[in-house]
């Protein structure tokens, strides 16, 4: 049972009559109904009515219980390092015919390949359940007013679809592209007793008897997540990481002496060096607010007016090509930058005079 969701398209009008004529339940008769069937004989003698003869037989209706678990939309949950709240989406179908509870656990893949590829890497933190809230906020996203489940889903009628959601926290510090794998787990229990969790549900072994008998019908139970269980279900889905990896690079270049101007010249006291910061961004996400702050040693003295930011590198190389900015409060020379994108490189220039 790993299907994925899918969409249903307009029905015709030719298709839909024939629905609404014959409808289907993935569930079926309710467990533990009684279906009673009498047949009747009518017969005469001499040409003489008798009395009708009957006879009746019941059964009742056994229960099978079945349900399914299923990520929702079947992508990974992109992530930041630090953030909070972050959410994978599954949905829990009820396909027995019988309104049951469902125990639910939300655990972590340890090592191994995530759902949509990669190798698991990381454990989220603050791992948590939540049952959509249809009556109040954002119907099939997770918000302040959905319900936080501690344990077990209560009462869940046949045929019923209800949407979950795994919130956790991701933990700072986390490379680009590192993954973290969840597994939600729902197990089948006694319902009908509202507000406590139902018992253990056994299935009947043996022959049929006269009472409500159980079958376990999930074919391919607890597929994801762990060892097959009769009556529990599980999917995965996976956290992945994108944010932006910087490398920063620093070269100088000397633009003139007193002596030999700009043929030629050295780094001798009145020269004028100019520096490069080079920052690249070789991750997936873009980086903001890049704050690039650089000491002038006191050997030097800071030009006035000099500083450049956002100029473009070439093959490694800066192109001294940026806008007026940045700012000077001895000996600091900064700016900031306000988007590096992924695969993109930016840079901060100023000069300086050795003393």
């Amino acid at each position: 049972m790993t299907s994925k969701l899918t969409y249903m398209g307009a029905i015709g009008l030719t298709a839909l009559s024939s629905v609404a004529a014959a409808p289907a339940f993935a569930a079926g008769t309710t467990a533990g109904t009684t279906i009673t069937n009498t047949a009747t004989v009518d017969y005469q003698v001499g040409g003489v009515a008798q009395g009708q003869q009957s006879a009746s037989n019941n059964f009742t209706v056994d229960r099978k219980i079945n349900l399914l678990v299923e990520e929702v939309a079947d992508l990974t949950t992109t992530v930041v390092p630090g953030q909070a709240n972050a959410v994978t989406t599954f949905q829990l179908t009820n396909m027995s015919n019988e309104t049951l509870d469902f125990a639910l656990v939300a655990t972590q893949i340890t090592g191994g390949t995530a759902s949509h590829g990669g190798t698991d890497s990381f454990n989220a933190n603050n791992v948590r359940i939540y049952r959509d809230n249809i009556s109040s906020g954002t119907i099939g996203s997770w918000d302040a007013g959905d319900t936080l489940i501690t344990g077990y889903i209560d009462e869940l009628v046949v045929d019923t679809a209800i949407r979950l959601f795994v919130v956790a926290d991701i933990p700072a510090g986390l490379a680009n592209n590192a993954v973290a794998g969840v597994t939600l787990r729902a197990t089948a229990r006694e319902g009908g007793g509202i507000g406590t969790q139902g018992a253990t549900i056994t299935e009947t072994t043996g022959a049929n008897t006269a009472g409500k008998d159980t079958v376990f019908a999930d074919i391919t139970p607890g597929v994801a997540g762990g060892a097959a269980a009769p009556g529990a279900h599980s999917d995965n889905d996976d956290y992945t990481v994108q944010t932006a990896t910087l490398a920063v690079t620093k070269t100088s270049r000397i633009i003139s002496d007193p002596v030999n101007a700009t043929s030629n010249p050295k780094l001798i006291p009145g020269a004028v060096i100019e520096y490069c910061i080079a920052v690249a961004n070789t991750g997936s996400a873009a980086a903001t607010s890049v704050v690039i702050t650089d000491p002038v040693p006191g050997q030097l003295t800071f030009n006035a007016g000099s500083i450049l930011l956002g100029g473009t590198v070439t093959s490694g190389t800066c192109d001294f090509n940026g806008a007026t900015g940045g700012s000077y409060a001895a000996p600091n020379v900064s700016g900031t930058i306000a988007s590096i994108a992924a695969g993109t490189a930016s840079t901060l220039v100023f000069r300086a005079t050795v003393n």
